[in-house]
């Protein structure tokens, strides 16, 4: 508090204070708190809010197992419900997965490979889609991925069957990949471009393969960047909403579908707080699994 004083005056560390508090406590807590408080709470009329049956519960909560529609995952019969949240967990990993593994050998070659002089090209090459909204971006690969549309089309042409992509999972996988690959990209890029090429020299000049460079060298000093970038992507897609809905097919329902119809069609809007709650909990819980593999601080992942 003394050094921003210091640097920057009383008025303007005033300023500074009452913005971040602003932000915090009106944009943040509260918000999450009324959620967190009337996710306990049954959904009634107007007339009967504050009467005797307007008492806290875990109803909104048990109304995920509610056996009314059961579905089979992994040889157990599980509620629709429960499965639906498993499966947009579990592939809400594996989009954080593949865009690491594609995000991790561009942001390399562009940090410590590519010529200084056409990074700055490259780069906005890959942010010039960016400049078109989510909504325009996920359409056009509705297009790109339908039946008959050019990428089958194109598989046609070289002699390979037609494949179905808007089918289960595969046109969100692609289209989540697609949509948030740049925010594992820019963590992990920044990371690098700090790396001391010596480090790399010197390892390579001890024999060391280039995987070993990589996994001795480069990863350890690139974990921030790696963490950081999986905590926004896992987040940004097990919340997202545009690309299950346009991507998707009936057999391929994402948590936030789930949540949006009860509150709009069902008009329950305290156990859509209770399962918005959840997704809270579960991207809690991925960012402290995060900090816990890549051994970081929750300072590290914030940069």
């Amino acid at each position: 508090m003394r050094g921003l004083v210091r640097r920057y005056g009383l008025a303007l560390t005033a300023i500074f204070i009452g913005i971040s508090a602003f932000w915090m406590l009106a944009l943040v807590w509260l918000p999450y708190s009324i959620m967190v408080e009337q996710s306990f709470r049954h959904y009634l009329p107007f007339s009967q809010i504050g009467g005797p049956t307007d008492v806290y519960t875990m109803a909104n909560y048990l109304s995920l197992f509610e056996t009314s529609a059961m579905k089979d995952l992994l040889g157990f019969t599980i509620p629709i419900t429960v499965y639906i949240f498993l499966t947009t967990i579990f592939y809400s990993i594996v989009v954080t997965a593949l865009c690491a593994a594609l995000a991790y050998p561009l942001a390399w070659y562009l940090a410590k490979r590519a010529p200084v002089q056409t990074v700055p090209m490259l780069i906005m090459l890959l942010i010039i889609p960016m400049f078109v909204s989510e909504l325009l971006r996920t359409y056009a690969w509705f297009i790109l991925l339908a039946f008959s549309g050019p990428l089958n089309v194109l598989m046609e042409l070289v002699g390979l069957q037609k494949v179905r992509w808007i089918a289960g999972y595969n046109g969100v996988l692609v289209g989540m990949v697609y949509t948030y690959l740049l925010f594992m990209f820019f963590p992990i890029y920044n990371s690098l471009t700090s790396l001391d090429n010596n480090q790399v020299e010197a390892a390579q000049d001890l024999g060391a393969k280039w995987w070993t460079v990589h996994r001795l060298v480069a990863i350890p000093h690139a974990k921030a960047g790696i963490s950081s970038g999986c905590t926004m992507v896992f987040m940004f897609a097990v919340g997202s909403i545009l690309v299950p809905q346009l991507l998707g097919s009936p057999s391929s329902r994402w948590f936030t579908e789930v949540i949006i119809r009860t509150m709009f069609e069902s008009q329950d809007w305290n156990a859509a707080a209770a399962y918005s709650f959840l997704l809270l909990l579960v991207c809690i819980v991925f960012v402290s699994l995060m900090m816990r593999v890549f051994r970081v601080h929750l300072s590290d992942i914030a940069k």
